[in-house]
C-alpha cells in the first residue's frame, strides 16, 4: 500500500511516499480503504521524534485522523457497518499504524459511519480534533450553564471546543484577533473578546467573578488562567499540567488516545454534525506526494481548517 511516512525525524523533508504491507484486520478490528487523512499538529510532533515515539523500527507512519471505505471486518465486530460503508476513525499513531495510508486498522470502537451529507475529505478532519475537545469539556466537569472561557478558538481545535461546548449548553466566551471575530461567532461562541495578554482582563469585565472553567488550545494556560475563578478547572492542550495549583484551580491536559475506543462519544460526534452542529473545516486537499508541503503550510500557521491529504 501507498503511506507517508519517515525513517528519520526531522523537518517536513523527512516525509516520503512509501511502500508498505498493508495491514490485516484482526480481531474486533476494522480495515479502511482510507480516502483522506487530516493533516494535525501532533503529526508534526510525530515528524520530529517528540510524540508517540514507540519502540517500533522506522518507518513511521503519522496521521490520527482518517476517513474511507470499510474493506475488510475482523471477527467479533459486533458494531453495525458493513463492508462498503463510508466511514471515519481516530487512530492512535504506533510505527508504521497511522491514518497517512492507504489502508488503516483500528478497533471497531474507534470507527463510526461518516455524517450523513458530508464527503470524506470533510469527515477526516473531525475525528481526532473533536475527541480532543469532548475530553477537554468532559474534565470540566461543569453543569449546563456555567461559563467557560476558549483560547485559540478560531483554530481548529479551539473551534471544536466552542461548538460542543454551546451544544453542551455551556456560556462561551472565547478569543480571536479582529479578523477571526465573525469566524468564531459563526462558531457560536457567546461572546468573543480580543485575544493576547489582555484576553483574561477582558473576561472578568464579563464575569468579574471569572469563568468557571477554561480549555486553553493557544498553550498559554499560565496567562488565560487568570480567567478562572478561585476554584474552577482548566484544561490544555498542553502536556504536563497536571494538578491543582494557585487560587485552588484544578488543572488538566488532554491526550485524546484516552478517547481513542469511545464509540458512543464518537457517534454523538457524527449526530452533531448531521445536524449542523458541529461543521468540517477543510483548507486544503494535497495528494501524499505533498505531505511535505502540507506539514510545511501547517506549521507556518494561519490556517482557519485543516489541510487533507487525499489517497
Amino acid at each position: 500500500m501507498k503511506a507517508v511516512g519517515l525513517t528519520e525525524f526531522g523537518g517536513p523533508e523527512v516525509l516520503r511516499v512509501l511502500d508498505l504491507p498493508a495491514p490485516e484486520a484482526g480481531p474486533g478490528e476494522i480495515r479502511i480503504r482510507v480516502h483522506a487523512a487530516a493533516v494535525n499538529p501532533i503529526d508534526t510532533m510525530v515528524r520530529r521524534g517528540i510524540a508517540f515515539v514507540s519502540d517500533a523500527a522506522p518507518p513511521y507512519v503519522p496521521g490520527m485522523d482518517a476517513a474511507g471505505v470499510v474493506d475488510q471486518i475482523g471477527d467479533g465486530v459486533d458494531i453495525d457497518l458493513r463492508v462498503g460503508e463510508h466511514v471515519m476513525a481516530v487512530a492512535v499513531v504506533s510505527g508504521t499504524h497511522g491514518a497517512y495510508a492507504e489502508h488503516l486498522v483500528v478497533p471497531a470502537e474507534s470507527v463510526v459511519r461518516v455524517p450523513e451529507g458530508m464527503n470524506d475529505v470533510e469527515a477526516a478532519t473531525l475525528p481526532m480534533n473533536c475527541l480532543a475537545a469532548r475530553l477537554a469539556l468532559d474534565l470540566l466537569e461543569l453543569s449546563p450553564g456555567a461559563t467557560v472561557a476558549v483560547t485559540g478558538a478560531a483554530g481548529v481545535l479551539g473551534g471544536s471546543v466552542v461548538q460542543l461546548a454551546k451544544a453542551d449548553g455551556y456560556r462561551v466566551i472565547a478569543d480571536a484577533a479582529p479578523n477571526d471575530e465573525q469566524l468564531v461567532k459563526d462558531l457560536g461562541a457567546d461572546i468573543v473578546l480580543l485575544r493576547g495578554e489582555e484576553y483574561p482582563d477582558r473576561v472578568r469585565t464579563r464575569v468579574p467573578e471569572g469563568a468557571d472553567g477554561l480549555v486553553d488550545t493557544a498553550g498559554i494556560l499560565d496567562l488565560a488562567i487568570r480567567a478562572v475563578r478561585d476554584g474552577g478547572r482548566a484544561v490544555t492542550s498542553r502536556a504536563g499540567a497536571e494538578g491543582s495549583g494557585e487560587r485552588g484551580i484544578v488543572t488538566h491536559s488532554t491526550f485524546v488516545p484516552r478517547y481513542a475506543r469511545e464509540h458512543a462519544k464518537l457517534d454523538h460526534i457524527r449526530q452533531l454534525a448531521e445536524d449542523g452542529r458541529v461543521l468540517a473545516r477543510v483548507a486544503k486537499t494535497l495528494p501524499p506526494e505533498q505531505a511535505t508541503d502540507a506539514h510545511r503550510l501547517l506549521e507556518a500557521g494561519g490556517l482557519r481548517g485543516r489541510i487533507v491529504l487525499t489517497f
